[in-house]
């Protein structure tokens, strides 16, 4: 009889086993989706404390609890700046992949350069892509390769850094009295045309001009002077971005674009309500007099 009542109790227990199995493929399950997702801190408090809750059985002096203190405090700020580089530089392999790719289809594979440094992604533009000689108006060419950049740069939320550069060489003409204005209007001018195409971006959108103070390579040669005049266009870090003064959102510029645009729209259709009465007012009355007769 006791035999007989101890395989019964065993038998009840065997679920047990069945449960135990079912609870750890979850702990599994949750720990591969969390190495899949991108490190994140906050993200990472949050699945700690919901696998807390999740894998609680029980109450009471019943219950255990199969993970603990499992809230994120075990990932050190500099292992979530490696994880976040990492995931960045990926990103920058691949535009240049595919920047590469335009450039070689275009034959202007040597007058486009692109690197990643820690200011972020750089994309070297010869003068000759985008300017003629001494000049800060953009060519024809100029327009496709801005918008092919565009296609590809514009899709992070990093800001866009256009920057101007010439050679040693002093300019003095009646608009540009030095190498300044000169790097600083093409920058401008590249900034200007982007705005023009996406508004909404212009909140990410700056320019800046070194004139002749940022060689990268020797001044003493043409081959040297032709590399010096350039536009480098920096898709900034978020390192480096952390630097840059605080943008806008988005949102809140579109909406003022937007609202601006109603604005113009409501006082364009004013105007000519205002067109029409005076032109009603103005009226001969002797066509109104010939009409009446008429019927």
């Amino acid at each position: 009889m006791k035999k007989k009542h101890e395989e019964e109790h065993g038998s009840d227990e065997r679920w047990l086993l069945t449960y135990a199995d079912l609870i750890t493929l979850l702990m599994v399950f949750f720990v591969i989706l969390f190495a899949m997702a991108s490190v994140d801190a906050q993200k990472v408090k949050t699945l700690g404390e919901s696998m807390n809750i999740a894998f609680t059985t029980g109450g009471g002096n019943g219950g255990s609890n199969f993970i603990t203190n499992f809230s994120g405090k075990g990932i050190t700020p500099s292992e979530l700046e490696n994880a976040n580089q990492n995931q960045e530089t990926t990103q920058f392999d691949s535009m240049i992949r595919l920047i590469k790719e335009y450039a070689d289809e275009e034959g202007i594979y040597k007058a486009i350069d692109t690197t990643i440094t820690q200011r972020g992604l750089v994309v070297n533009l010869s003068d000759s892509v985008l300017f003629e000689s001494g000049q800060t108006e953009l060519n024809d060419f100029s327009y496709e390769v801005l918008e092919k950049l565009a296609s590809i740069l514009f899709k992070t939320e990093s800001t866009i850094r256009v920057e101007g550069h010439t050679d040693n060489i002093p300019i003095r003409t009646a608009r540009y009295q030095s190498n300044w204005q000169l790097s600083t209007d093409r920058a401008t001018n590249v900034i200007m045309y982007w705005i023009e195409k996406h508004p909404e971006l212009a909140p990410r959108l700056a320019a800046a001009g070194y004139g002749e103070f940022r060689p990268i390579a020797s001044n003493d040669t043409p081959e040297g002077r032709a590399k010096n005049r350039r536009v480098e266009i920096v898709l900034l870090s978020k390192l480096e971005e952390r630097k840059e003064p605080a943008k806008p959102k988005v949102d809140q510029t579109a909406e003022k674009h937007n609202r601006v645009n109603e604005d113009l729209s409501q006082a364009n259709l004013k105007q000519v309500e205002a067109e029409v009465n005076e032109k009603a007012q103005t009226k001969p009355q002797g066509h109104e007099s010939s009409k009446s007769q008429s019927h």
